[in-house]
């Protein structure tokens, strides 16, 4: 459980506590609804870029998935042939100017200058050609790929509350798990925003399916469709893709984890799922290790982790490695794996395809 779940639990036990929960929920809702307004009424502007605007977001904090289904966007697209770039405005990244920093093959970046979802959406686009640009101002960063780079779609990473670009395509996921957070906003439950802002989606992809049964699948399906009727609701599930040994840079088959006890190390918006991963691929879970979501680990916490691991392997997420320190290598002893994992749509594939590819196609000029 994240520091910021420990204390709201906390008072949530108390009627003091639950009160003030409510009173700064109500405030932040508040806050919502004025901002979609001025936007409704186009009192706030919207920038257009000239090219085709993919978003990727959700309703909730953490632990839907996005990071992976932007990955699937981009190379949904780039394996079809066309221009396609990464917009991130660079969560906890070092520097937060208005300047854009650019992450595109044969150019090494440091995660701390661009953030460490953009840096690890880099890393596994290695080869295809996709750049990523990061910046707090994500027009900025767009007009800079289409006139760079040549991008004919822009893909913005976590952009479904970013209004300030006009987009074409507006992809909602929502997690299995805990769909609507709760049913309440920030900070006594988890949404973003109220479930109703799902009337601006184009498609929703529902995800961690097959971590729920049938019956609820299909509440959550009928919850959404009578937000927004007719509404393209597909389903997916998170596979492990690959097991890197970070030590000697091999890759290890999924297998090498069965039968072995391993400890787990994340700091996600859902450290459960990932868990439950490894258990299915054999592995017996001798410690758990759970930090906050986008937590920098230090070395202090490393030498922790060291001391009472009692030399088991140490199995992380790609998110969680580039956030060690530098001196890892020396702190931590033995075996340590970082598990790749990938989206895989299993209901609707080809939908997702064919939109894709189309609105790449309807953004290419006329010979």
């Amino acid at each position: 459980m994240t520091t910021w779940s420990k204390r709201r639990s906390l008072l949530q036990k108390h009627l003091p506590g639950k009160v003030l929960l409510g009173a700064a929920s109500l405030a932040y809702g508040a806050g919502v609804a004025g901002r979609k307004l001025l936007y409704d009424l186009k009192i706030l502007p919207r920038r257009t870029l000239d090219a085709k605007v993919v978003c990727i977001g959700n309703l909730t904090t953490g632990g839907t998935g996005k990071t992976p289904a932007v990955l699937l966007a981009a190379e949904t697209l780039r394996r079809r042939g066309h221009e396609v770039s990464i917009v991130s405005r660079g969560y906890g990244r070092a520097v937060r100017k208005k300047d854009v920093a650019v992450l595109i093959d044969g150019r090494q970046t440091d995660w701390h200058l661009c953030g460490d979802e953009p840096w690890m959406i880099h890393q596994s686009l290695q080869g295809l050609g996709i750049p990523v640009l990061v910046c707090p101002d994500r027009a900025k960063a767009g007009a800079l790929a289409v006139e760079m780079y040549g991008s004919r779609v822009i893909i913005l990473d976590d952009g479904f509350q970013h209004r300030k670009v006009h987009r074409d395509l507006d992809v909602v996921l929502v997690n299995a798990r805990d769909p609507f957070g709760g049913g309440s906003l920030l900070p006594l439950g988890n949404l973003r925003e109220p479930i109703s802002a799902l009337k601006r989606a184009d498609m929703v992809i529902i995800t961690h399916a097959d971590r729920v049964t049938a019956v609820e699948l299909e509440d959550i399906r009928a919850r959404i469709e009578t937000i927004r009727p007719g509404l393209n609701i597909l389903e997916s599930v998170h596979r492990p893709d690959h097991l890197l040994d970070v030590r000697t840079e091999i890759n290890r088959p999924l297998s090498h984890l069965k039968g072995k006890a391993v400890v787990a190390l994340s700091g996600l918006g859902d450290p459960l799922s990932f868990e439950a991963t490894l258990e299915e691929l054999g592995a017996t879970l001798a410690q758990t290790w759970r930090y906050p979501d986008h937590h920098a680990y230090s070395e202090r916490e490393l030498k922790s982790i060291e001391d009472l691991r009692g030399g088991l392997p140490l199995v992380t997420t790609f998110k969680d490695f580039v956030r060690l320190p530098a001196c890892w290598r020396k702190v931590l002893t033995g075996e340590i794996l970082v598990l790749g994992i990938k989206l895989d749509i299993l209901r609707g594939r080809e939908h997702w395809i064919d939109t894709l590819d189309a609105l790449a196609k309807s953004a290419e000029p006329v010979s």
